[in-house]
């Protein structure tokens, strides 16, 4: 892969790239999790939550969770975006209401631009995994005149780039 799409893709992310090997991988989540914590398992191998990241989320520890980890699909280099595809596991909920999110995208799955992701997810979708959230950091919105960030979902995001996957 061009190094070009992930020197954009770090460039582009609205708050912290950890790039890693998988090895590594659990050391940098440890630094990065913030107990308590909710997450879903990492499909990496040697990469894993640290133990005190509940994996079995209820809805009381998921509004009392400060840290949210989750894997990503895709990382779209353009915009900064990680995909987190929606599951039984509830991703997509680990991924919104935690303060913190902690995404970890394997450098191969990091595309360009939107056409690029399009078509990956276009694969996924006729695979039927049809539902993906797209997260790019704070929300932010204007409507009111002033531009407001944070209002909903995740204030704080860290990815962890898994440079050899």
């Amino acid at each position: 892969m061009s190094t070009e799409p992930l020197s954009t893709f770090e460039s582009s992310v609205p708050g912290d790239v950890h790039r890693t090997a998988a090895g590594d991988a659990d050391d940098v989540l440890a630094e990065v999790v913030e107990d308590p914590a909710v997450g879903t398992a990492i499909p990496y191998d040697d990469v894993t939550v640290p133990d005190s990241v509940d994996v079995e989320p209820s809805p009381s520890t998921l509004e009392s969770a400060v840290t949210g980890v989750t894997p990503a699909a895709l990382g779209i280099a353009d915009y900064g975006t990680v995909t987190v595809p929606s599951g039984a596991a509830g991703d997509e909920l680990v991924s919104l209401y935690a303060p913190r999110h902690v995404a970890v995208v394997a450098a191969s799955d990091v595309v360009a631009d939107m056409p690029a992701a399009y078509e990956r997810l276009g694969e996924d979708f006729a695979a039927g995994m049809d539902t993906q959230v797209l997260a790019t950091g704070p929300s932010a919105t204007a409507d009111m005149g002033t531009l407001v960030q944070g209002v909903h979902g995740p204030s704080e995001t860290h990815v962890v780039v898994l440079e050899d996957r």
